[in-house]
């Protein structure tokens, strides 16, 4: 190393000016690329039947959407990782974590938030029943809890099994259980516990809709 140093007449202190100016201006280019924004992307979607035309960066996701453009702060954010079901809403009727979702994924497409169901001063049965049975506490949960509840129904609807329907086999409306609910609103957590209060509001509305 000393040689070849001593053959490029480089001294040890320009060097290490060179080495420690050529790491810093490195750092400098990745601080800047890092730091640039990204262009805005155009977005069209329809959400709780008003169409929208925004312009988003490419990184956002369906739930900074909702709060921080559409000021749509019924849908709450939770952990942010999809783990605990605070921000499901509803797209094309299927429900969601509008926190994995990117906003631009769902262009042309139709979303449904806790603000849309009911009509006015009427609730939605759902909501109405998480009311009648306190399915709720602090409430922070719920609005993902009704939108995950009133989605689950439309599966069990059509068919769709869960890890514990006992048939498989069929595709005929899927009898809810109390095991077969709290299975499939697994997905949502409630920290306060109101557990078998959302489970008697989600039977409720279930007999109602048989009946």
């Amino acid at each position: 190393m000393n040689e070849f140093i001593e053959q490029s007449k480089i001294t040890r202190r320009n060097f290490v000016v060179v080495t420690v100016g050529g790491a810093a201006s490195l750092a400098s280019a990745a601080e800047n690329r890092d730091n640039a924004p990204l262009p805005s992307v155009p977005l069209r979607l329809t959400v709780n039947g008003q169409s929208h035309n925004v312009a988003v960066d490419s990184r956002t996701t369906l739930l900074d959407l909702l709060r921080e453009n559409l000021h749509l702060t019924g849908t709450k954010k939770g952990c942010d990782h999809g783990q605990c079901g605070a921000c499901t809403v509803l797209v094309n009727g299927i429900r969601i974590n509008s926190c994995l979702s990117l906003a631009v994924m769902n262009e042309g497409f139709e979303v449904t938030t806790i603000e849309g169901f009911a009509a006015g001063a009427e609730l939605h049965p759902m909501q109405a029943a998480f009311v009648e049975h306190d399915a709720l506490q602090c409430g922070y949960c719920t609005p993902g809890q009704i939108c995950s509840a009133i989605a689950m129904l439309n599966e069990a609807k059509n068919g769709a099994p869960s890890a514990i329907t006992p048939n498989l086999s069929h595709s005929a409306e899927i009898d809810l259980s109390d095991e077969e609910i709290r299975e499939r609103m697994s997905g949502n957590i409630c920290r306060c516990g109101a557990y078998p209060g959302i489970v008697a509001a989600i039977k409720s509305v279930k007999q109602g809709i048989s009946s």
